[in-house]
C-alpha cells in the first residue's frame, strides 16, 4: 500500500506542475484565479489567501486552475478573455510547458546516473537483412530513412511503428570496425577515438520473426553507456530523452490510429499508471536508493513528457484545443463566439469523461 501511495504522490506531483505552470503565468499576466486544486471531486481541505482559494480534492487525479472569466465574458478587468491574446496563450501554454521542464529535470537525473546509449552494434545475425546489407560489429547507426538515430531504443521504436517497410541506414564505421567483433567491455567512447569514421548507406528489410513477434533487422546492440563529457553534451543527452518520450508518444498514436495496437492492451489510466509506478517503485527499493532514484526519475519524464504532449492536442477540453481557438482569433483579428467555443469545450469534455470512465474500467479489469 505504502509503494501505491508513492506513486499517487508522483502522479499528484506531475498534476501541481502542470497546474502551477497556469497558475503562475495567469499571476503574471494580471489574471484572476478564483481556485487552484491538486485532485477532483469534493474538497478535503481548503483555505483561501488573497482572491483565490487553494484547495485538495478527493480524488488523486488531476487538477485545475480555475480563472476569472475563463469561459463566459466578465467585465472583471482581471477576466481571462479580457486579456491579450498572447497572454491567454502564455498562460494555456504554460501547463504543458512547464510539464516539458520538469521531464527535462527528470532526464538530467538519469543522464548523471547512467549516461546514454549509443547505437553502436554489438552482433549481426548471420544471414539476417542487415548481415546480406554489409553491416559490421561496431558500426554506428546515425539515420534510418528520414529519421535521426541517436541511441539503440531510436531503433527500436522505428522498427516497431514502421513493420516491415524497407530501410535506407546511414551509418559509420570506424577503420578498426572491420577487423571483427568487438569486445562488450569496450567503452563507445574510447572507439570513437581508434580512427576517423567513414559514412555508409545500406539498404534492407525487416523480416518478421516468429520467435519475437515482430520485424527484425538481425542485429543487436552493445551495452555501454556513455557519461557527458561536458556541460553541453549532457544537456543534449537530457534534451534527447525528453524528445524520445516525444516521438514514442506521437509514434503511439500513430500506430493506434492504424490498427497495429490494441487499445484495450495500450492505453493506460490514472489507476493503472499508479499501479504500475507502485510495483516498480517497490522493486526499485530493494536493490538500494540509486536504482530507486533512478526509477522515480524515469517515471516521472515518461509520464510528464507524455501529459506535455497529450495536453497540446488540439482536442477540445484540452490546452491544445483552447490554443487553437486562440491561434484561430489571432489570425482572424477577433475572438470565435464565446458560446459557440464553450460548447464546443464541453462536448469535448463529455467525451473525454467518457472516455475517462472506459480507460478506469480498463484499469481495474487488468488488475483484477
Amino acid at each position: 500500500m505504502l509503494y501505491i501511495l508513492a506513486g499517487i504522490l508522483l502522479f499528484g506531483v506531475i498534476v501541481l506542475v502542470h497546474e502551477f505552470g497556469h497558475f503562475l503565468l495567469a499571476k503574471l499576466n494580471g489574471i484572476g484565479v478564483v481556485e487552484f486544486s491538486i485532485g477532483m471531486g469534493p474538497r478535503l481541505c481548503s483555505f483561501v489567501r488573497g482572491d483565490t482559494r487553494y484547495s485538495i480534492k478527493c480524488l488523486p487525479f488531476g487538477g485545475s486552475c480555475m480563472m476569472v472569466g475563463e469561459d463566459a465574458d466578465n467585465p472583471d478587468p482581471t477576466a481571462f478573455n479580457n486579456k491579450s491574446v498572447w497572454a491567454r496563450i502564455s498562460v494555456i501554454a504554460a501547463g504543458p510547458v512547464f510539464n516539458l521542464i520538469l521531464a527535462l529535470l527528470c532526464a538530467m537525473v538519469i543522464v548523471a546516473q547512467v549516461g546514454h546509449d549509443l547505437p553502436v552494434l554489438y552482433d549481426i545475425v548471420e544471414g539476417s537483412p542487415a548481415d546480406r546489407a554489409g553491416l559490421l560489429p561496431g558500426d554506428e547507426l546515425i539515420r534510418i530513412n528520414n529519421r535521426k538515430i541517436s541511441s539503440r531504443r531510436d531503433v527500436s521504436l522505428y522498427l516497431m511503428a514502421h513493420p516491415g517497410e524497407p530501410l535506407t541506414i546511414h551509418y559509420k564505421r570506424l577503420p578498426e570496425t572491420s577487423q571483427g567483433l568487438l569486445s562488450e567491455e569496450q567503452e563507445p567512447e574510447k572507439q570513437q577515438t581508434q580512427g576517423i569514421a567513414s559514412e555508409h548507406v545500406a539498404e534492407l528489410v525487416p523480416e518478421y520473426s516468429e520467435e519475437y513477434q515482430s520485424y527484425m533487422m538481425g542485429v543487436s546492440f552493445m551495452g555501454n553507456y556513455k557519461k557527458a563529457g561536458n556541460p553541453l553534451e549532457f544537456l543534449n543527452y537530457s534534451l534527447y530523452e525528453v524528445k524520445y518520450c516525444i516521438v514514442t508518444t506521437i509514434d503511439g498514436l500513430g500506430m493506434l490510429f492504424r490498427g497495429q495496437m490494441k487499445v484495450e492492451d495500450s492505453v493506460t489510466g490514472p489507476v493503472g499508471i499508479v499501479s504500475m509506478v507502485g510495483e516498480t517503485i517497490e522493486e526499485g527499493q530493494k536493490s538500494g536508493a540509486a536504482v530507486l532514484l533512478n526509477i522515480i526519475a524515469t517515471w516521472g519524464l515518461l509520464l510528464s513528457a507524455t501529459l506535455g504532449i497529450m495536453n497540446l492536442l488540439p482536442i477540445p477540453a484540452l490546452d491544445g484545443g483552447r490554443l487553437l481557438f486562440l491561434l484561430i482569433e489571432l489570425l482572424r483579428g477577433r475572438p470565435v463566439d464565446p458560446e459557440k467555443e464553450g460548447m464546443v469545450h464541453a462536448a469535448g469534455m463529455a467525451l473525454l469523461m467518457m472516455l475517462m470512465v472506459l480507460v478506469l474500467f480498463n484499469d481495474i479489469r487488468k488488475l483484477m
